[in-house]
Parts: C-alpha cells; sequence; structure tokens
C-alpha cells in the first residue's frame, strides 16, 4: 500500500491553492477552463475528439497529436466509461490508457476534468508534495483515495470562482504550488 506524507504544513494549502491559481500564466488558466468545460460535456454524454482534446492540450499538449490516431468510436467507448458513475477507478482509468496518447497521468487528468470532486490528476509535483513518485493504476487509485480523505477534512476550500470548484481539486493546486516553490527554493541554494 502507497504511503503518502503531506510535505507542505496544513495551515499552508490554502494559500498554496490560491498562489497557484495568481501564478499560472493566462494560457495555463485557459487550457484548465477549457478541459473542464470539456469534463462537464463529457459528463453529459459528449463523448467526443474535441472534448478529449481539450483536456490533453491541458495537461500534455506534446500528447495531442496522437489522439488522432484513435478512432471516433474507441474514443466514445472509452470516454462512455470514464463518464460511467458505476466504473471503477481502475476500469476507468483503464479504459482511457487503452487510447493511444494516453498514460496514467493523462488518464487521471480526463476523469479529474469530468468528475472534478472524485477523481485527482496524478502529478509530479502533487506526488512530491506528498513525498512519492508515479507509479502504476492501483497506485493511482490509493493515490486518489488519499487526496479525497484530504479535501474530505476541510483543510481546503473549493475555490468557487475557478474552473472545477471543489476542495479536491484546490488541494491539487495547493500540492503542486508548494512543489513549484519547493523546486524554486532548491534552485536558489
Amino acid at each position: 500500500m502507497a504511503y503518502f506524507q503531506l510535505q507542505p504544513a496544513e495551515m499552508e494549502l490554502q494559500e498554496l491553492a490560491e498562489s497557484y491559481w495568481h501564478d499560472a500564466g493566462e494560457r495555463e488558466r485557459e487550457l484548465e477552463a477549457a478541459a473542464y468545460e470539456a469534463g462537464d460535456a463529457i459528463r453529459s454524454g459528449e463523448y467526443t475528439l474535441p472534448n478529449l482534446e481539450a483536456i490533453v492540450r491541458w495537461k500534455s499538449e506534446r500528447m495531442v497529436h496522437y489522439l488522432i490516431g484513435n478512432s471516433t468510436e474507441s474514443i466514445h467507448s472509452a470516454l462512455a466509461v470514464a463518464a460511467s458513475t458505476d466504473a471503477s477507478t481502475e476500469e476507468a482509468v483503464n479504459a482511457l490508457v487503452a487510447l493511444r496518447g494516453i498514460d496514467i497521468s493523462i488518464a487521471s487528468a480526463i476523469l479529474a476534468a469530468i468528475f472534478p470532486g472524485r477523481f485527482a490528476v496524478l502529478d509530479y509535483r502533487a506526488l512530491e508534495a506528498l513525498g512519492h513518485a508515479r507509479h502504476d493504476v492501483r497506485f493511482y487509485a490509493e493515490y486518489n483515495a488519499a487526496l479525497k480523505r484530504l479535501a474530505e477534512c476541510g483543510i481546503v476550500q473549493p475555490q468557487g470562482n475557478l474552473p472545477a470548484p471543489t476542495a479536491l481539486h484546490a488541494l491539487e493546486r495547493a500540492l503542486w504550488q508548494w512543489s513549484r516553490t519547493h523546486a524554486e527554493e532548491m534552485a536558489a541554494r
């Protein structure tokens, strides 16, 4: 079983979440907003390449060109599983990683865009802030559960004026910001 230890102080998390959005560039903010709009559309049954592309572009622009190697039917099928409230984390991730250009971290971003209160993005910066590195689907399920537990404790509040206004996504922003700030501090030494 994976073990996660929060590196930043709990009392820093809300400020870090706010700082993340403030420090993000205009393009980053636009890509994130578009990704969550696409996630809403997918949740509403629009299982299309343009919606998938908006989310993939947000997390890894260099992977977008691989998406055209997937058939309309395979994209529709994978997104239908991902958007199903009955699918387990493993089923949803496995359906998505079966698509060309989708790895576990991008699959997690797709799931987070579709269900921002249920799924976290598996991101190297957030993992660093939890004292860990990337792993497999089982690891992602444990990571997602750990972040949901933290978010449910109320240590960070939803950011109602931002895309995906959930405590889970605010926590992700805080962890990511902590890692970025931490890396900058280490580089300055």
